[in-house]
């Protein structure tokens, strides 16, 4: 995963509640495993009409909310099915952010492991937020994830928690794949360890 450090960029004002995965990413675009691509499916049923025109009205069809970077939205986004394919859309698209009062606990995980950071924040700061976002690319929002902070364009900086564990990974561009072979030379000592005490189950 591209590592999670210091983002500045555009955010995107969603001011709806209960956006659930298949809001995200519709069920018709889950037959492939591969994740590029899959930023065109963002959202479609919410940006494209059934001829694939955009709907203009849609946020993520205005300028400059195409370049958007973090996502503000309002209570248990995420929610509905598991689907892997919310988060990888999600990050296809360009979004590495995201903050809502609060996540389903399984799209919060997703995002985790697919490098998308989810923020809980409290409803009426994320309506700040959002504040902020309608004011368009002079109003840009930084997430400083070693400080823990979101700056609003006035410099007020917000304090938000993330799971230590977490954090490491998104810093350092981990996924359980790569947390893993961080620790190959013990596993490898380990093997060797086995292999000596119980050669017959080595052939």
């Amino acid at each position: 995963m591209t590592p999670f450090t210091t983002l500045t960029g555009i955010a995107a004002p969603l001011p709806m509640a209960n956006v659930d995965t298949d809001k995200i990413i519709p069920a018709r675009f889950l037959k492939t495993i591969e994740r590029k691509g899959l930023g065109r499916a963002a959202f479609a049923d919410m940006r494209f009409n059934d001829d694939g025109s955009e709907k203009p009205e849609f946020v993520l069809n205005k300028e400059p909310y195409r370049q958007a970077e973090i996502l503000v939205a309002h209570e248990n986004f995420g929610c509905g099915s598991s689907r892997e394919h919310a988060p990888w859309a999600l990050l296809d698209f360009g979004i590495r952010c995201v903050i809502a009062p609060d996540f389903a606990d399984i799209f919060f995980n997703n995002s985790f492991k697919n490098g998308v950071l989810p923020i809980r924040l409290p409803r009426e700061i994320c309506d700040q937020l959002m504040e902020d976002a309608r004011l368009g690319a002079n109003a840009r929002i930084t997430i400083d994830l070693p400080r823990q902070v979101v700056v609003r364009p006035n410099g007020e900086e917000i304090p938000f928690e993330v799971d230590a564990l977490r954090k490491h990974r998104l810093l350092h561009g981990l996924d359980d794949i790569g947390e893993t072979m961080q620790r190959a030379a013990v596993i490898e000592g380990f093997e060797q360890k086995q292999r000596a005490a119980q050669p017959w189950l080595y052939g």
